[in-house]
């Protein structure tokens, strides 16, 4: 019986990058999909669902299916959640990249 592979060789940035690309893709055309459901007054997904899309790594794809598709850009509290998953993973991205560098130190806050 083969042994499962290494869970370090399955966390490498080209991984990371390509869910990442495939989680905004899917994001995208589920904001697409939504508004098509809209206007033709079909059953639609859950904003909960667009929402856990985007708190997923898919925010850029959200923002992007927005703009492109004209859906849910007055929706509140949406747009308020979605601002607020962004932020969030922008100040993720912040601490880490500040890790990485020195800038922080997350040894001392954890």
């Amino acid at each position: 019986m083969d042994a499962l592979p290494d869970a370090n060789a399955l966390l490498t940035t080209a991984n990371a990058v390509t869910a990442l690309i495939a989680m905004n893709f899917l994001t995208f055309a589920a904001f697409g999909v939504d508004k098509w459901k809209a206007e033709t007054g079909r059953w639609r997904t859950p904003e909960s669902t667009l929402l856990w899309l985007a708190f997923l790594g898919g925010s850029p794809g959200a923002y992007l299916g927005r703009r492109m598709f004209r859906h849910k850009t007055r929706k509140q509290p949406f747009v308020s959640n979605l601002h607020s998953i962004a932020f969030l993973q922008l100040a993720g991205i912040g601490v880490w990249v500040g890790s990485r560098f020195g800038w922080i130190d997350l040894s001392a806050i954890l």
